[in-house]
């Protein structure tokens, strides 16, 4: 039986950064293309990224019973949504994923799929070193949104609160402070199937 290993952490963390490197050392671990509301950018393909489609077609999915998680985000443009589909994407019983997610969206991965199939890899950054991270990053945006950044940042804080991690049987971190020794760990824990 496969395992869905699921990548999550507070903002800045450097999941997608780890994301792409387990992807790149792991390429046997098929991914998922998620599905999003949200207009496509430049330089994005429709289902490489994301499948990107109208509302008219999420309310389909959702009819029919066919979607797994959803998130929405208010932006300056409308509501965004993000959401996963069953729609033949994931084989539990056949093969092993990675994907990356909110801690919502993994608690709801896990209801569908059951606890015995997601694996959760949850990453930690010192709050302090987070925040710079983030600072960083916003500064070389053309139009910085240091307002959004500090929302995050202080949304990660209640979203990720210790008790919503032990609910969900959460209790194993990746300290990603040296990311060639966080990236070692994930892969470790990935080749033994076990967290």
């Amino acid at each position: 039986m496969g395992r869905i290993y699921y990548i999550m952490g507070k903002s800045s963390a450097g999941k997608d950064t780890l994301f792409r490197e387990i992807r790149h050392r792991l390429p046997e671990l098929r991914t998922v293309i998620p599905y999003t509301t949200r207009p496509i950018r430049e330089g994005e393909e429709n289902g490489r990224e994301y499948h990107f489609v109208e509302e008219s077609r999420l309310a389909e999915l959702e009819a029919a019973g066919r979607v797994i998680e959803m998130r929405a985000y208010h932006t300056v443009h409308g509501v965004w949504k993000y959401f996963t589909v069953d729609d033949g994407q994931i084989d539990v019983r056949t093969a092993d994923y990675l994907m990356i997610g909110t801690l919502e969206s993994y608690e709801k991965m896990r209801e569908y799929y059951g606890a015995e199939s997601l694996a959760p890899i949850y990453i930690e950054v010192e709050a302090g070193e987070r925040l710079s991270r983030a600072l960083g990053r916003e500064r070389m945006q053309r139009s910085p949104k240091y307002g959004e950044m500090c929302r995050r940042f202080l949304a990660d804080e209640k979203d990720f609160a210790e008790e919503n991690l032990h609910r969900l049987g959460i209790t194993r971190r990746f300290i990603n402070d040296d990311k060639e020794q966080c990236l070692e760990e994930i892969i470790e824990v990935i080749h033994n199937g076990k967290l």
